[in-house]
């Protein structure tokens, strides 16, 4: 209503009272405060129904319009009928008062007229400056009066350059863009939706995006300064960090996984952590979290979240992300092409801890290259155990207690919200779904790999043979399945450990675990990837090897992964490529082993044993790289010694030594007379 003047309010008022008299019999609408002579017959409801009362106000209407016409045209009722009443009464419920006014009276403003050749020279000088370099106001103007003087004639007008400007800044949007940018909005604005998406609740967006650590890092196999990847999952809503995971190198997507796997996963308190980073949300206890856990739960929130952002990296566009996004039950949107802002939080986030933590901590490398320090892999001296420790440690103490600032929530922008309280007021209006992911998870996130059982030897995957007791109530037998795996069993495997794959039994659902047919039943193994397993093959095709089983592959695997390399040797024949891969499938195995489940039965990796942060000083970096070697040396006797026994079980008496009989008796006593008859029969016969 106050878009309109004061005179069409009067006139809107009047229409409005019209339309209540028809309605309910009174012009104010309420029978309280009818004016003298109210309802009139012709209006009364009890005696008259609406659609009488209806055709009597546009008779009256009428008969207005023939007795004074000049006053009916002034109050706009001169074609006032049935149907114009209803459609008012329509208008009303949507619009309010408004409704009744005429839409003439609140036209849209165009500003300009525009003729039909101007408007068809704009659209085509954008859709042709869109593909070019950026051009100014003054070249889009030469061009419209090109495309109009060559379509249209020199006859027909064109617009002054303001004109021009104002309208194309009124359809187009500013020009202050750079041109990839703007190409993607155009793009973006073709196939948009039309929607908004409003998030107001914890897990309805998740934004998940990886970086590489500022900060450089010593790697817990050799000790050298490596660069590692942060990859980090925000609650868009809540703007807390519900999962985060370094890597070394880069990330995989078993990895992606595992971080939403943690996200749905209650974070467990540490041993030096104290109560003030325990649960402490209203509404569910910590004890209650605890018994539901296994274990005392950290103050960070956790859920199964519902959309995941991502980037357009390939790690989130293969088949194993889409499986895991359908076991979770997410979905995995990639944000659009060039546009930062739909998953400008987490970005924004990595500044924030930029700017709040790793600023502060020796080794940081800078901006770019002309704010890094004199040497910041000398100044490094936190192992990637450590910063792990150490992020983990903000996040829960300092990053979720933060006041917002600006990231405030629309309906309290003034208040003093941090994530947690945010959390906690979203938990009090709208519940919480205490729902903690069995163990199993686990598996269900790992590839699947559809194979036959042979009879003697187990499975094959990826190279490698695995066999175990499971498999023997399906040995010699086809599965049951249909469809894609006709036939076939289905394995898991995790990529970052080939040791083991897993395997759930079709009749009691049980998990089982298959060990690879190379491993020694004493001894342990260095950790290996795929890539190993890769380059081991073509070491034996190279060499003309046609290897019977995969235990007699142990012997070359130890010697390419450098188990058989003195350890004087090591610094002086690997590289720093070369230790990298040996730390980075170190840590993946690692990491694999603390994602597995408790009760899966696995031994330990043969990693070592992980150092104790509370016993390590800040500047002792474990150089283990002997330990690693002495493993190796130590599964290569372990296999010599397995191959002996199996060849030979009863290990034969050892002869005596040399000179043991002159020993046994003294060189001074006379031989006996048995002895010397022995000696002369002896003498006869030669």
């Amino acid at each position: 209503m106050s878009d309109l003047t004061p005179e069409r309010q009067r006139l809107t008022m009047l229409r409005l009272a019209h339309l209540r008299e028809a309605e309910t019999g009174y012009r104010s609408g309420d029978p309280l405060l009818a004016i003298p002579g109210e309802p009139r017959p012709q209006y009364d409801p009890d005696t008259t129904t609406l659609t009488q009362r209806r055709q009597a106000k546009a008779a009256e209407l009428r008969r207005a319009a023939a007795q004074d016409p000049d006053q009916a045209a002034a109050l706009s009722l001169k074609q006032a009928g049935y149907r114009t009443l209803i459609r008012w009464d329509m208008d009303r419920r949507r619009f309010g008062p408004v409704g009744c006014a005429d839409d003439r009276w609140l036209r849209e403003a165009t500003g300009r007229r525009i003729s039909a050749a101007v408007r068809e020279a704009l659209f085509a000088v954008r859709a042709e400056t869109l593909h070019r370099s950026k051009l100014s106001a003054k070249d889009r103007e030469r061009l419209i009066h090109q495309y109009v003087r060559e379509t249209f004639g020199t006859d027909e007008p064109v617009p002054s350059y303001e004109t021009l400007r104002v309208v194309w800044r009124e359809w187009f949007g500013s020009s202050g863009a750079r041109q990839r940018y703007a190409r993607s909005a155009a793009r973006a604005q073709e196939v948009a939706t039309g929607r908004h998406v409003v998030v107001h609740r914890p897990g309805q967006v998740v934004a998940l995006d990886t970086t590489i650590l500022p900060v450089k890092v010593r790697e817990d196999v050799f000790g050298d300064p490596v660069s590692v990847h942060l990859t980090l999952a925000l609650d868009v809503y809540t703007h807390s960090i519900v999962a985060f995971r370094l890597t070394l190198v880069s990330d995989t997507s078993m990895d992606v996984a595992m971080v939403l796997r943690d996200v749905m996963m209650p974070l467990p308190m540490r041993p030096d952590w104290g109560e003030e980073m325990e649960w402490a949300y209203p509404g569910v206890p910590a004890t209650l979290v605890a018994e539901f856990a296994g274990h005392k739960v950290a103050g960070l929130p956790f859920f199964a979240p519902e959309t995941v952002t991502t980037d357009h990296g390939s790690v989130y566009k293969n088949h194993h992300l889409i499986e895991v996004q359908r076991v979770i039950g997410a979905n995995i949107r990639p944000a659009r092409v060039l546009r930062p802002t739909d998953k400008q939080a987490v970005e924004r986030a990595f500044g924030a801890i930029q700017s709040l933590l790793f600023r502060i901590l020796p080794g940081y490398q800078g901006v770019d290259a002309a704010d890094r320090g004199v040497d910041p892999e000398a100044d490094a001296c936190l192992t990637v155990a450590r910063m792990e420790s150490l992020i983990a440690t903000w996040v829960v103490g300092v990053w979720q207690n933060r006041r917002f600032g600006s990231y405030a929530p629309s309906w309290d922008p003034a208040g003093d919200h941090s994530p947690n309280s945010l959390f906690a007021a979203s938990m009090a209006q709208g519940g919480f779904a205490l729902q903690i992911p069995p163990a199993e998870l686990y598996y269900q996130l790992l590839p699947t790999h559809r194979v036959m059982i042979h009879g003697k030897r187990g499975v094959k995957v990826k190279n490698l043979w695995y066999d175990g007791a499971a498999l023997d109530d399906y040995r010699h037998q086809q599965s049951r399945r249909g469809g894609v795996a006709k036939y076939k069993y289905l394995f898991r495997r995790d990529p970052r450990d080939p040791c083991f794959v897993f395997f759930q039994d079709p009749r009691t659902h049980d998990w089982h675990t298959l060990r690879w047919n190379g491993l020694p039943d004493e001894g342990q193994v260095p950790a290996f990837s795929d890539a190993r397993v890769r380059e081991v093959l073509r070491e034996v095709r190279s060499r003309g090897l046609a290897p019977k089983s995969d235990a007699e592959l142990l012997p070359l695997l130890l010697e390419l992964i450098g188990g058989e390399i003195p350890i004087e040797q090591w610094p002086t024949r690997m590289t720093k490529t070369q230790r990298v891969e040996h730390s980075r499938e170190m840590a993946q195995a690692a990491a694999a082993a603390a994602d597995r489940p408790a009760d899966a039965g696995l031994a330990a990796r043969a990693s070592g044993e992980e150092p104790n942060p509370a016993e390590e000083k800040d500047n002792v970096v474990p150089l283990r790289w002997h330990e690693r070697a002495r493993q190796g040396q130590a599964a290569v006797d372990d296999e010599r010694r397995r191959r002996r026994e199996h060849i030979m079980p009863e290990r034969p008496a050892a002869p005596p030594a040399l000179g043991q009989r002159l020993r046994e008796r003294s060189l001074l006593a006379l031989p006996e007379e048995d002895d010397l008859a022995e000696s002369d029969g002896r003498e006869e016969e030669l």
